[in-house]
């Protein structure tokens, strides 16, 4: 039952249409991160600006390490030891291997590696990372339920994986790979290195 859904939410993605799926903490929508006219849809549908950019989730540490070439051994260390987890890294993008859409007005692209199990079989089959936002309108709290989903979104979303979220209270905390300034989160196991915060968020 679990591969059918998960096949039928593949479907969708290849197709250019919007998912929603449960992660370690709320619902999230996602998208072929290649396909501008999904992720410019979807992006209509959260009412967010394409500026801010989105997050990538892969399933595997393979599917984003075009982006760790770019980062010294130390920093690369740091960023792998915290995956699979409720990390997501800001890492260099100097050749643009991330689409303007999935970047937004910033340099580097935002990725992590999940460690929900429905999470992962999606984006391994997939064959590659997805994008990994909220499911919320921009300003509302994000989805908890399918209930709080419906409301919020009704049928803007092609296709609904079926599943439990994790045990996480709070989104995944965000830090930049190469600095390590805390943008969101407070996830004490991967130590703050830099002080203070930007107020952006890429969730």
């Amino acid at each position: 039952m679990i591969s059918a859904h998960l096949q039928q939410a593949i479907q969708q993605l290849e197709d250019g249409g919007i998912i929603a799926y449960p992660t370690e903490a709320v619902w999230g929508l996602g998208c072929d991160p290649a396909n501008g006219p999904a992720v410019s849809r979807l992006l209509q549908i959260k009412r967010r600006p394409v500026s801010k950019g989105m997050i990538l989730v892969a399933g595997n540490t393979a599917q984003v390490r075009p982006w760790l070439e770019s980062l010294d051994r130390e920093q690369r260390r740091r960023v792998e030891q915290s995956w699979p987890g409720p990390f997501t890294w800001l890492l260099p993008d100097p050749e643009g291997r991330a689409p303007a859409w999935i970047r937004g007005r910033h340099d580097s692209v935002a990725v992590r590696v999940s460690a929900h199990p429905l999470v992962a079989a999606l984006c391994q089959r997939f064959g590659g990372p997805i994008v990994s936002t909220s499911a919320n309108i921009a300003g509302r709290p994000p989805a908890r339920t399918r209930l709080q989903l419906a409301v919020q979104l009704g049928r803007s979303v092609d296709y609904i994986v079926p599943g439990r979220l994790g045990d996480q209270r709070s989104p995944s905390t965000i830090r930049d790979a190469v600095t390590g300034r805390l943008l969101r989160g407070e996830h004490t196991t991967v130590p703050d290195p830099a002080d203070g915060a930007e107020q952006e968020q890429r969730s």
